[in-house]
């Protein structure tokens, strides 16, 4: 946790970002490779790896589980807080890259 906040806040909210453009991409470019219809295995693929690209933003779930354990049992409400935002930093990168793919490929899946 020794860490400055605001980079860490940035950086979990663009590799979330990243990963969910990389990985619908790469898999749209499998779809279009094997025939299935490009743009709705894009669509798909970015709802399937939402969660993941928000673990691997804030660095895996070990370290959140050590966190929250602190910031419960030894009082350190301050790092608790932290990893809370950094964990809606992720989840805002991930929402952001779902609505640009949804807008781009025009797909409305459920």
């Amino acid at each position: 946790m020794n860490e400055a906040f605001f980079p860490t806040f940035f950086n979990c909210y663009f590799i979330a970002l990243g990963i969910m453009f990389g990985g619908a991409l790469i898999g749209g470019l499998a779809a279009f490779i094997t025939g299935e219809p490009l743009f709705t295995e894009i669509a798909k693929i970015s709802s399937r790896i939402r969660i993941w690209a928000i673990i691997a933003a804030i660095g895996g779930t070990f370290d959140t589980v050590y966190s929250f354990e602190r910031g419960f049992l030894d009082g350190g409400m301050r790092d608790l807080f932290k990893q809370f935002l950094w964990i809606l930093s992720a989840m805002g990168g991930a929402k952001t890259a779902a609505l640009i793919i949804t807008w781009l490929t025009q797909e409305h899946i459920s």
